[in-house]
């Protein structure tokens, strides 16, 4: 601890006090269209555990209906966090967006009704949500 990350080109940069709380891949289609891939994975943080060191003036926001919104580098398009609409507690951060090892592994598939048909999901032994994990 702590945990450091960003963007890919930089602009961005933030600092995590806590250990991360949990982490799921998730396979629905906003994430799929979002990244381009199959699934993406992120990890729950403790609440107030996340610092923004700089590049909040490069921080780009879709807020889709209905979800988290999707926090972004504007210079290079890299999905940094999530947070809840109206709030800018971060709920999520991508775990491709932490330097080195996130000291955590993907516990669980969410969204799976929403699986891409051109990637199976594989058999890794982790619990599959059709929708959201529960709780």
């Amino acid at each position: 601890m702590p945990l450091t990350g960003g963007c890919g080109c930089g602009a961005v940069r933030f600092e995590i006090s806590a250990p991360l709380a949990g982490s799921a891949y998730c396979h629905c289609t906003r994430c799929q269209r979002r990244t381009g891939t199959a699934k993406q994975a992120s990890a729950r943080i403790e609440p107030g555990s996340f610092t923004l060191l700089q590049g909040e003036e490069h921080l780009g926001v879709w807020a889709p209906a209905g979800g988290l919104e999707k926090v972004f580098c504007r210079e290079c398009g890299s999905a940094v966090l999530a947070r809840a609409p109206g709030d800018h507690e971060v709920v999520v951060v991508r775990l491709g967006a932490i330097d080195g090892d996130p000291g955590i592994r993907p516990q669980a598939h969410q969204f799976v009704a929403y699986a891409a048909p051109w990637e199976p999901i594989p058999d890794d032994g982790l619990p599959r949500f059709d929708e959201r994990i529960p709780g």
